[in-house]
């Protein structure tokens, strides 16, 4: 009764690294975990959808604003880690709502965010045990 078992456990230090470095650039928590495929892939398709998202003339969103739902596409815009910041410093993420692909850029940007969550996600699960 006093025992834990493994899903009970607190994650280790590591399983914490991996995703600080997952959020902090696609495809790292991967590196640290020594699973080199998976960290390609997910560099590539996050920093890819990414940048299309900036080249098609989407904004990235900042917390300064009261709407909710712009709120939603703040934390999914932020999910990306660096490229967000850098981008934000860059100047680059205005948004051109006469264009006709600002829509298209925004989801691009949100869906790069969200797909690196769930790599954090899966970043975690493989550094806690709970993944092969």
């Amino acid at each position: 009764m006093g025992t834990m078992s493994t899903a009970q456990k607190r994650p280790r230090w590591s399983a914490v690294a991996a995703v600080v470095l997952a959020w902090a650039f696609p495809g790292s928590g991967h590196l640290f975990l020594k699973r080199w495929g998976r960290a390609l892939i997910f560099c590539a398709s996050v920093v890819a959808l990414f940048a299309l998202g900036l080249q098609m003339q989407g904004e990235l969103f900042s917390a300064n604003r009261a709407d909710f739902f712009t709120l939603l596409k703040f934390v999914a815009d932020v999910s990306v880690g660096l490229p967000y910041f850098v981008a934000r410093q860059a100047g680059f993420g205005e948004g051109n709502i006469r264009s006709m692909t600002y829509e298209y850029g925004n989801t691009f940007l949100y869906v790069a965010g969200l797909l690196n969550l769930l790599i954090i996600l899966d970043a975690y699960d493989i550094a806690a045990g709970k993944k092969a």
